[in-house]
C-alpha cells in the first residue's frame, strides 16, 4: 500500500518517519524542491522518491497520488508529527466505511501528544475551517487532518484542482458532495521535527487559512 509524503526540507524528520513505516506500506516521498538533501535521505531509507515539478502542498500531493500504484493510498505529513504506525488503523476504518458499498475517506483527527504539538493559533484556524466545511458539506468533522486514507482511483476522479494549502479542504468538499462516507479516527499529534512551514508559525497558518478560504469561496454555499 502506498503512502504519499509531501516533503519540503524534511531531511531531519524523514529517518524517524520512514523507519516506522508499517510492513506492507510503501513510502512515496514527494520532493517539492527541497534544498536540504531530503531526496537523498529518503532514498537512503528505502523510500521511492517522486519529484514534484510544481511547488505547493497540493502539487506535491497530486504528484504522489499520480505516481502511486496501490488501490488504497494514504497521505500524511513527513515532519514526524504523525506516526506511520497508525496508518493500518485508518485503512481498517476505511474498509469498514466501504463495507456497505460506495466510496469512503478516513481522516486522522489530531490529538496533541506533547507540549507545543499544536499551537493555539493553528488549532483555532483549523476549527473555524472545519465548521465552514461542515455547514457546506453536511459533515461532522472536527479536524481537516493531514493523515488520510482512501481509494486512489476515487481521489483522482474527484479532480481536486487546488495545488496549494487548499488541497486537503477541497478534497473533503468534493468527496462529501460526491456522496462519499467520511469518518475521523483519533491519531496522536506530536511536536514536529525541524522548522515548521505552516502550523508552527502565525504567517504559515495565515497562508494556509487564506488558501482554504479561497477554496471555500470558489465552492459556493
Amino acid at each position: 500500500m502506498d503512502v504519499v509524503l509531501p516533503c519540503l526540507n524534511e531531511a531531519e524528520a524523514l529517518p524517524w518517519v520512514l523507519t516506522r513505516m508499517p510492513e506492507g506500506f510503501r513510502a512515496l516521498v514527494v520532493d517539492n524542491a527541497s534544498t536540504d538533501g531530503s531526496a537523498r535521505v529518503a532514498a537512503d531509507h528505502g523510500a521511492v522518491v517522486v519529484a514534484a515539478a510544481a511547488r505547493g502542498f497540493g502539487a506535491a500531493c497530486h504528484a504522489g497520488l499520480s505516481a502511486a500504484g496501490s488501490e488504497v493510498v494514504c497521505v500524511m505529513d513527513a515532519d514526524a508529527s504523525l506516526d506511520p504506525a497508525e496508518l493500518p488503523a485508518l485503512v481498517a476504518a476505511l474498509a469498514g466505511l466501504e463495507a456497505g458499498g460506495g466510496m469512503g475517506l478516513v481522516l486522522g483527527r489530531r490529538r496533541p501528544a506533547g507540549r507545543g504539538a499544536w499551537p493555539p493559533h493553528a488549532r483555532l484556524g483549523n476549527a473555524v475551517l472545519a465548521r465552514s466545511v461542515n455547514r457546506r458539506a453536511g459533515t461532522r468533522l472536527h479536524d481537516l487532518g493531514p493523515m488520510r486514507a482512501a481509494r486512489r482511483a476515487g481521489l483522482l476522479a474527484l479532480d481536486v484542482r487546488d495545488r496549494r494549502f487548499g488541497y486537503p479542504l477541497e478534497m473533503v468538499l468534493r468527496a462529501a458532495r460526491a456522496g462519499w462516507r467520511i469518518a475521523e479516527l483519533d491519531v496522536a499529534y506530536r511536536p514536529r521535527t525541524g522548522t515548521s512551514k505552516v502550523t508552527g508559525t502565525v504567517g504559515g497558518t495565515v497562508r494556509a487559512v487564506r488558501d482554504m478560504r479561497r477554496v471555500l469561496a470558489e465552492a459556493g454555499p
